[in-house]
């Protein structure tokens, strides 16, 4: 499909499209027209005259500005390969590209609070964290940014020093302002995602084929019996961070459940969402207890699990899921919700909220999500002709 990718107006500040089959909620409209003013949407209906100048749809899908709520995206743009790095400002512009080309407008940046080593992630260091933090700040306050920037703090919860150092990072209490997220993560093999130690040991032997298995399961004994080490840690940094959840300071996550008793442990210690449960069991009792459920795009994509967990596909045909996050991969937000809908495992409204309104209520941000007036004027045109979905457009309220 050929279409006009320029920003055409009647006047500044003023966009528009017609001809769209505009995916609003519960019901998708056909011949649509929508119209903004100075990034807020003002206007949505079924045909009729449009603004001179509006974008000519041609029939495409238009849905909400993404919103993902977990992206590990920009550590890759920063060290790209082992020993390798690039100025952290440089690799935000070109994840700021990548990301509006898969109909991403606004993403929480897993930023890794770790002072006991990342594992794979060499670059999840406390003075990375600092970095990568001012540096979005000072993007979000340029009025320059292609799309809105937030962090999800990844908190290792038996580091010593982490927590002290994230409370530095934290932006400043506002009225009207959702509290930060915090995610609560124990990434230690033999439990939470790495339950299945053979499984890890096999996935880090891919890694690394110079090493022998035998060299491999050292370094994984040797990293438990470091972590175990660290377990004084735990119950402390968790007191401190149900406190600050209760609060109101911070948005508590609770990362990788596995359980019912998980759930209802992580509840009571002040966590509101369950990011990526690892079974069915810890899905509905995150359901039940009033927690929006998180899973991975790209699990749904595959078709289940890296490391060898429940499928996100599965979690959503049961009505569990109630946000897909780019984990890893940005492009798989808008392909893994074409891709529900087209398999009829969700309707396409359903399927669509899970990237957008799903993920915007999970993070607390009202003001998007859904193609309403008085809602931010995020929109993104889509051809789903085709196997998997293009963007043609993207329009940002800033």
């Amino acid at each position: 499909m050929s279409l006009a990718m320029d920003r055409m107006s009647t006047a500044v500040g003023t966009f528009a499209v017609h001809d769209v089959r505009a995916v609003l909620p519960g019901r998708v409209l056909d011949g649509a027209v929508v119209v903004c003013e100075n990034g807020v949407i003002t206007e949505v209906k079924e045909g009729g005259a449009a603004p001179v100048g509006a974008v000519d749809g041609r029939g495409s899908l238009l849905i909400p500005g993404i919103v993902d709520v977990h992206s590990d995206a920009l550590e890759v743009e920063v060290n790209p390969r082992p020993g390798t790095s690039f100025p952290i400002d440089f690799a935000l512009g070109a994840f700021e590209a990548r990301v509006r080309a898969a109909g991403v407008t606004t993403v929480f940046h897993g930023v890794g609070f770790y002072d006991t080593g990342g594992g794979r992630h060499t670059g999840r260091t406390l003075e990375q964290a600092r970095s990568v933090c001012a540096v979005l700040r000072i993007r979000m306050e340029s009025g320059r940014a292609g799309v809105a920037h937030h962090v999800l703090h990844r908190m290792d919860v038996r580091s010593p020093l982490a927590l002290d150092v994230l409370l530095e990072c934290l932006p400043e209490q506002a009225p009207g302002v959702p509290a930060p997220m915090v995610s609560v993560e124990d990434h230690t093999p033999g439990q939470g995602q790495f339950r299945d130690i053979d499984r890890f040991v096999a996935a880090r032997a891919a890694e690394q084929p110079g090493k022998s298995r035998e060299e491999i399961e050292k370094l994984v004994r040797d990293r438990i019996t470091g972590r175990d080490a660290l377990l004084v840690n735990r119950d402390r940094n968790v007191e401190r961070l149900g406190d600050l959840a209760a609060s109101g300071r911070i948005r508590l996550l609770a990362h990788d459940v596995v359980s019912a008793e998980e759930i209802a442990d992580v509840r009571t210690r002040g966590a509101c969402v369950a990011e990526f449960p690892t079974t069915l069991e810890a899905a509905r009792a995150a359901r039940e207890a009033g927690m929006p459920v998180v899973m991975g795009a790209p699990n749904v994509l595959r078709g289940g699990s890296h490391s060898g967990n429940i499928g996100a596909r599965d979690v959503a045909a049961a009505g569990l899921v109630d946000a897909l996050a780019s984990d890893y991969a940005p492009p798989a937000l808008l392909a893994a919700a074409i891709r529900l809908a087209a398999d009829g495992v969700l309707a396409l409204t359903e399927a669509v909220g899970l990237v957008t309104a799903g993920p915007a209520r999970t993070a607390g941000l009202l003001d998007r999500g859904t193609i309403a007036p008085g809602q931010r004027g995020d929109l993104v045109l889509v051809d789903d002709s085709g196997r998997w979905p293009e963007v043609l457009l993207v329009q940002t309220a800033n």
